[in-house]
């Protein structure tokens, strides 16, 4: 029996109709991949968070997203945002980074003010790892700089790990009562004693734990926690008496979650961080958190450590970017004359 004209157009119709919605189903499966653009020292913990909110955000909405993670040196990664790649969401390891893609319009002018606590649901501060049993006595930042000790701290002008350790050592000077030239005294002689400027955390972590150069490695007390469960009783923590306040911050690139319609899966990914779930995982990888009862389970983590913040000592991240980071700025003159 012959087909019917009207017949064969209904299965054409049919298929045509079928076909777009497979290419609709292909789309919405595109359009709900978010890509986190991260700090290296993070990989772990982003690695733990990423299922576990997919879980939750299905339970809670019933549609499926995915997670995918990007990692480096912290300022290396916003520059690659800033230069197209396609993050949903930032999560680094301080603000000057995230100020820079507001100044470039991909991320909110306010964004510090989208989330809680300056928007940084975890954050850190930096530490001493030395070589077991501390054969160079090492207790302070003015050990750093020591002639005979070698100090593995990665580059200031990529990381945010270099530069809150300069900005750390800057600092533990002014917070004693010193001048700015016994501040830019000590780091320059630090800097000196510097072997290798990795680009970022994880690289100078290799370059001790691994390559074993150095007698110390300067980075974040999440990072020589893990290595310190990693290695065993290689290595030792050493904890000055001040140090800085390195929040981890995050936000929502704009210009992207509002083209491609992921704004929804976008926030609800970074107010995760902030669930008891979300804050349960930062302090399993050793992240300072902001939920109480979550920081008093993991208390004994955390050594008590007089910090003191970006904005009380430099004026805020601005400014020390500007004076201290910048082409030409103090960081470049130090080094230069190493």
């Amino acid at each position: 029996m012959r087909n019917s004209p009207s017949s064969s157009l209904r299965r054409a119709l049919l298929v045509l109709a079928m076909a777009a919605g497979s290419t609709l189903s292909v789309q919405a499966a595109a359009q709900t991949e978010l890509l986190n653009v991260s700090y290296d020292v993070a990989r772990e913990l982003y690695k733990d968070v990423n299922p576990a909110f997919i879980a939750a955000y299905k339970q809670q909405t019933g549609q499926t997203v995915t997670v995918k993670q990007s990692h480096g040196g912290s300022s290396k990664q916003a520059r690659a945002v800033a230069d197209g790649l396609e993050a949903s969401v930032v999560t680094m390891n301080q603000a000057n980074d995230i100020d820079m893609l507001a100044d470039r319009g991909l991320v909110a002018k306010d964004w510090a003010r989208k989330f809680p606590n300056n928007a940084a649901p975890y954050y850190s501060t930096m530490v001493f790892l030395v070589r077991k049993g501390n054969p160079k006595g090492v207790r302070d930042w003015q050990d750093l700089a020591r002639s005979g000790v070698q100090v593995v701290i990665p580059n200031p002008k990529t990381a945010g790990n270099g530069r809150y350790t300069y900005l750390a050592a800057w600092g533990s000077v002014i917070k004693k009562g010193g001048n700015e030239a016994q501040a830019r005294e000590l780091v320059g002689k630090i800097f000196k004693n510097v072997p290798i400027l990795d680009g970022g955390g994880r690289a100078a972590t290799t370059t001790f734990t691994q390559r074993q150069i150095g007698d110390v490695l300067v980075t974040f007390e999440n990072e020589v926690s893990m290595v310190r469960q990693e290695f065993g009783n290689n290595f030792e923590v050493v904890y000055p008496a001040t140090s800085i306040l390195a929040e981890s911050p995050v936000a929502v690139v704009d210009k992207v979650v509002d083209r491609r319609k992921l704004r929804q899966p976008a926030t609800a990914y970074l107010n995760f961080l902030y669930s008891p779930a979300g804050q349960e995982f930062g302090a399993k990888h050793f992240m300072r958190v902001r939920n109480e009862n979550v920081m008093k389970k993991y208390a004994a983590n955390y050594k008590p450590i007089s910090l003191f913040t970006v904005d009380e000592v430099f004026g805020g991240w601005r400014a020390a970017q500007k004076r201290h980071f910048d082409d030409g700025g103090e960081f470049d003159k130090i080094y230069q004359s190493k």
